[in-house]
């Protein structure tokens, strides 16, 4: 029996990867790339990171230090990464029978069975940046920890040229690893976790890997012995495949203060239609529908507003219609005058599969709100046409509450006017 091999393929610094493909002369300068409404760094090129640059980091308190340095900003492309992503999502498909997309810019493969794993991570990362220009790093291992940790290892260490495999190495070379890196490092210990372990001394990967998993769990949780485990070659977590999301999410914050209902409906009618969107490209129907409200957290308490209101459905759907229709009504329930909002946001719950639905036997939901037909026809235009082509007109036409992207780079791949041309 083949020995277990997974790995973990993770896009260097998506977000600015991203910019540099259309834009070359990035390479080698601090780039970073800016949150909803320009507000903090999400993505950091190497060379912003040696100037000390923290994830998350708010942009106005790096404005000296960007004139000092000449680093340049630019807002999150979301349509621009989404299809980067896409692309790179594809061609990994490719290489295994079985994947697990993890995040926009990280996946995990199955490559049980495979040879020679060490050369078939370059052909992976050679083939990604022949075809998309995105650079990669590839960790394989025994477990999915383990792919996580020597994906890690891969990136901080160029003498291994963006592939390490633990398969190959002994557990004496491994544990060598584990005690240069920090037990902070390991996914699912973090930031949050990490103090508490060195506590009872466990500074590093390697102390963990010796802590005796039993006591760690009652100490901490199953989730600590299954990482211990993982880390000792031991597979406890295992590979997804891409199954559907069990709820759906839709939110931005506000590039201005936001006080009228009217345009608070604009952006619940929106979000709906994002929300719904996705709904039904992962084939699902929505039981329930809630809608949330918020003000600033840095408002003064007596200026502070926060609600949320959930609304179970007479029978699961995937009409945009019926769910804007829905969320509009639990806003007007939950809206506030005098308050300035600085959020607002849907959520689909109660997902079912669109062939195990129940379906409306007794003929609850108005006709016209559950037309397939006008549904596919919408989609059908937006998907060719651009998203919003067709749109529901509680959505708005000017949206001034739009959040605030003012160095948004160019939609390169999804835009026909924003194409680069080749003189």
């Amino acid at each position: 029996m083949s020995r277990r091999a997974i790995a973990l393929i993770d896009v260097n610094n998506f977000y600015v990867s991203c910019e540099r493909i259309f834009n070359p002369h990035l390479e080698g300068k601090p780039v970073v790339v800016l949150s909803n409404n320009d507000g903090c760094a999400v993505a950091r090129s190497n060379e912003v990171k040696a100037l000390g640059v923290k994830m998350g980091q708010p942009w106005f308190q790096l404005k000296d230090l960007a004139r000092k340095h000449n680093i340049i900003a630019y807002s999150s492309n979301y349509t621009l990464y989404a299809d980067m992503s896409h692309r790179v999502m594809t061609i990994l498909n490719m290489f295994s029978p079985r994947q697990e997309i993890y995040s926009i810019d990280e996946c995990f493969l199955d490559l049980t069975g495979f040879s020679n794993l060490a050369q078939y991570g370059q052909d992976i990362r050679q083939t990604i940046k022949q075809w998309t220009g995105l650079p990669v790093c590839v960790g394989i291992a025994a477990t999915k920890t383990q792919a996580k940790l020597s994906n890690h290892i891969a990136k901080k260490f160029p003498q291994l040229d963006g592939v390490c495999d633990f398969t190959a190495m002994s557990a004496f070379e491994q544990d060598i690893w584990y005690k240069r890196i920090e037990v902070g490092e390991i996914w699912g210990i973090g930031r949050r976790l990490a103090p508490k372990l060195h506590q009872y001394g466990i500074q590093n990967v390697y102390d963990l890997k010796c802590a005796s998993p039993i006591i760690m769990r009652n100490k901490f949780s199953v989730v600590m012995e299954k990482i211990i485990r993982e880390l000792n070659g031991t597979s406890c977590i295992e590979l997804e495949e891409v199954t559907p999301k069990k709820e759906i999410v839709c939110s931005r914050s506000f590039g201005v203060r936001v006080t009228q209902l009217s345009e608070l409906e604009e952006a619940v009618s929106l979000y709906m239609r994002r929300a719904s969107e996705k709904l039904r490209r992962q084939r699902s129907y929505a039981g329930a529908v809630s809608v949330f409200i918020n003000t600033s957290r840095f408002n003064k308490p007596q200026e502070n507003y926060w609600n949320e209101t959930t609304i179970p459905l007479p029978t699961h759907t995937d009409s945009t219609i019926l769910l804007t229709k829905t969320a509009l009504w639990g806003l007007r329930r939950i809206y506030r005058r005098g308050f300035e909002y600085q959020k607002a946001g849907v959520r689909l719950s109660g997902l079912v599969n669109a062939q195990t639905r129940q379906t409306d036997l007794f003929g609850l939901l108005p006709k016209g709100y559950t037309s397939q037909e006008l549904i596919e026809v919408v989609d059908h235009i937006n998907h060719r046409m651009g998203t919003g082509t067709i749109r529901l007109t509680s959505e708005g036409m000017q949206q001034g509450w739009m959040m605030k992207r003012e160095k948004i780079s160019q939609e390169y791949t999804t835009n026909w006017d924003e194409l680069l041309c080749v003189p």
